[in-house]
């Protein structure tokens, strides 16, 4: 009996995916529980598994191909033996073999029922969908043939923008609108495409900027009360708690400190209501080959140093294997981001919807200070940065939310005894 496999659910507001690669051929046998194909998200690379011991007979779509939660992926035959090899051609191939499945429906056979992602698309680009060639399985109409429609017909494009009506904020879609054809310089040049997670992190980051009233407010830490509590405590850490004492614990921390202060600053808008949520859900940016993540460490507020560290820890080491869950890169009240990391001195950290607030933590740089006494010295200053929802939280909500981070940091002995 064959065993149809379709793209599973993949989390709360997550309706579609790009096949990635296929991990078994045509003709190959799997067991139960063999990961079968490799979809990328736009949160994480998730593993489909096979849900039954068989031979895969049919690959119906290609790497690289954007497909919708509930889209048949592939075909088992549930019990049958292995005909091929893996020495045999890549099952990424057996789609290109089959020509009808890539050559526009019949319109005796096409399907004008529109799902809702090209429905959204071609709305946002003035097109009738119903004029694009199909190519879909039972004559759907794929994105990519709304795209190629587009590109087709890109010459016609300037007129059909000037009839749309005029809007100051850019529409998630249009964030990379279709593109004519160029040629390529002869001195040597690469194409690569997207990727579904880099897509949607330049459509978040748009959409932040299009939709919150964003401001930033900065301030300086001096680290040096903070770096000798480490460097004097950091070997004896590691040796009970069998994980590094950084920086970022005590950022964590003293952010909880500040936020419990400062409700506003852990609130999210909604609709025409504020949120506010007495729980800390720290998101913590971590940066991967394949684009920006933020898992959520869980109520940070319980959480020891320890754990804190360890759940950073653990973070990025699965975040630069692609192994983070769904339900780890969803919620979260606030975000940390560590651009210092990278050598940066300052920057306006963008938030994270539908967040209300964000700190940017930069490099560690001895400078002059003058303290109380107007005596000279040398200080270890960190430049923070505190991005804000200008809608929900006031300039002095924002800025004093930056003085007890500052306070806690400075005189780390503050988050012992929660003051």
């Amino acid at each position: 009996m064959a065993k149809d496999i379709v793209v599973p659910t993949l989390g709360e507001s997550v309706s579609e995916a790009t096949v990635n690669s296929w991990m078994k051929n045509v003709g190959e046998a799997v067991a139960v529980d063999d990961p079968i194909v490799e979809l990328e998200t736009d949160k994480v690379t998730v593993e489909v598994p096979s849900p039954v011991a068989g031979v895969i007979t049919e690959i119906v779509v290609e790497e690289g191909t954007d497909v919708e939660v509930g889209a048949l992926l592939c075909r088992i035959e549930e019990g049958a033996e292995a005909t091929a090899t893996s020495s045999e051609a890549p099952a990424k191939e057996a789609p290109k073999e089959a020509a009808p499945a890539a050559a526009p429906a019949p319109a005796a056979e096409r399907n004008e029922t529109l799902s809702p992602a090209v429905a959204k698309m071609a709305a946002e680009n003035n097109v009738d969908a119903s004029q694009a060639p199909a190519t879909g399985p039972k004559g759907n109409v794929t994105k990519e043939d709304v795209q190629n429609y587009l590109s087709g017909n890109a010459a016609a494009a300037p007129a059909a923008s000037a009839a749309a009506p005029a809007s100051s904020a850019v529409p998630a879609a249009q964030t990379f609108a279709p593109a004519p054809e160029r040629p390529m310089d002869p001195r040597g040049e690469e194409r690569v495409k997207l990727s579904k997670l880099r897509k949607v992190i330049a459509t978040r980051l748009k959409e932040a900027q299009n939709t919150a009233a964003m401001l930033t407010t900065f301030n300086e830490i001096d680290m040096t009360a903070l770096m000798d509590l480490r460097n004097e405590y950091k070997e004896s850490f590691q040796k009970k708690h069998d994980v590094k004492l950084g920086f970022m614990s005590f950022f964590v921390k003293a952010a909880v400190t500040a936020l419990k202060e400062l409700p506003a600053v852990n609130a999210e808008i909604y609709g025409d209501q504020v949120i506010y949520k007495n729980y800390y859900d720290i998101g913590i940016a971590v940066g991967t080959p394949q684009g920006l993540v933020v898992p959520v460490l869980r109520d940070c507020d319980k959480l020891s140093f320890a754990e804190i560290e360890a759940g950073i820890a653990d973070f990025g080491r699965r975040a630069r294997d692609g192994k983070l869950t769904m339900a780890e890169m969803q919620g979260g009240t606030f975000t940390i981001t560590n651009g210092g990391i990278f050598g940066s001195l300052m920057s306006t950290p963008i938030l994270n919807p539908p967040q209300s607030g964000i700190l940017g933590m930069h490099k560690i740089q001895k400078r002059p200070i003058c303290d109380d006494q107007g005596n000279i010295t040398v200080g270890n200053m960190m430049y923070v940065a505190h991005s804000y929802d200008h809608r929900i939280i006031d300039g002095r909500e924002a800025v004093t939310f930056l003085v007890r981070l500052k306070e806690c940091i400075e005189d780390p002995q503050r988050l012992l005894i929660d003051v």
